[in-house]
């Protein structure tokens, strides 16, 4: 007898994963994670030059959960050179950990990649910023950008949102449509994105974006878009001035994040860093004037959890 596998689509997906389940799913991988309680094999990456793009397949489970997950995850940024958006697409097959039989298939598109990322940032940067910083300093001007600042607002009150990127067009496009989510916006230069009280990265960037002396003293940074050795948002000098380092598994970050090519430069030991986890179990203080930085690289753990989470409300 042979059964049909559930394949659930984008629309079904948007209207299960509700962002308490999203920010709860990943906070929660991230603490199981810091913990030592995931199984997360390193990631399969492969570059496509000529097209501009790279795919990423990611695997993770959570000790003692009934599901694991495997994920493949693309994103082609020549695209908007030649007309088109940004082609991002993915899906997320989740497997029985008892059995070994495919469960199901989450059609996404790449979403549920976007907003786990989106929510990790928000809540390492909200957990690691002051607790009165309100400006946002935003590099990028892509989807995760705006979803970064849509998902910390969530967590705080932003007064102003300071939006660099490479392209003036696209930086306004971006402010537009934060001003859509009911967010002040304008854009900036790479000095003044710099001098925010919160600053988030999320380019594709080969070399650094921004400078690390244009960064105050009692300010955050978190780095989202350097996922491949070849990728480079943060400069190592602005890891030398930091007070706290966290980064979301420090394997992964050590071999392709921005805390890989500051330990590299000499700028930074490479066991400076706590686990991002750690510090959503047990917030520390930190003095007003500290400089804190965060790599956040992905995790295939946030996939499993956030999938999982997503299916029980699907399959009830």
């Amino acid at each position: 007898m042979t059964t049909t596998l559930p394949v659930f689509d984008l629309a079904a997906i948007e209207t299960a994963a509700t962002p308490e389940i999203v920010l709860e799913s990943v906070r929660d991988a991230l603490i199981a994670h810091a913990e030592g309680r995931t199984t997360v094999p390193p990631p399969l990456h492969m570059d496509f030059p000529e097209a501009g793009g790279d795919c990423q397949v990611k695997a993770g489970w959570i000790t003692d959960t009934a599901d694991f997950t495997v994920k493949i995850a693309t994103g082609f940024y020549s695209r908007p050179g030649l007309g088109m958006p940004s082609n991002h697409h993915g899906l997320v097959c989740l497997v029985s950990a008892h059995t070994g039989m495919i469960r199901a298939i989450l059609d996404d598109r790449g979403m549920l990649t976007a907003w786990r990322t989106a929510a990790a940032g928000a809540l390492v940067t909200h957990v690691m910023a002051r607790s009165t910083a309100r400006t946002l300093g935003l590099f990028g001007t892509g989807e995760q950008a705006c979803l970064q600042a849509v998902w910390l607002a969530r967590l705080r009150p932003i007064s102003r949102i300071l939006v660099h990127g490479r392209n003036l067009h696209n930086a306004a496009a971006l402010c537009e449509e934060l001003h859509k989510n009911g967010l002040p916006a304008r854009t900036a230069s790479a000095q003044q994105a710099a001098g925010a009280d919160m600053i988030i990265t999320t380019t594709a960037a080969t070399a650094p974006v921004l400078n690390a002396a244009d960064v105050p003293e009692g300010a955050h940074v978190t780095g989202i878009g350097t996922d491949t050795p070849h990728k480079n948002e943060l400069p190592p000098e602005l890891f030398h001035r930091a007070q706290l380092i966290a980064t979301d598994d420090r394997s992964q970050c050590l071999h392709h994040g921005d805390f890989g090519h500051a330990v590299r430069a000499g700028a930074t030991a490479q066991d400076s860093d706590t686990a991002a986890g750690l510090l959503l179990r047990t917030p520390l203080d930190r003095p007003d004037a500290a400089i804190t930085v965060a790599d956040l690289t992905g995790v295939g753990a946030l996939d499993a959890a956030l999938a999982s989470a997503v299916l029980n409300r699907l399959m009830p």
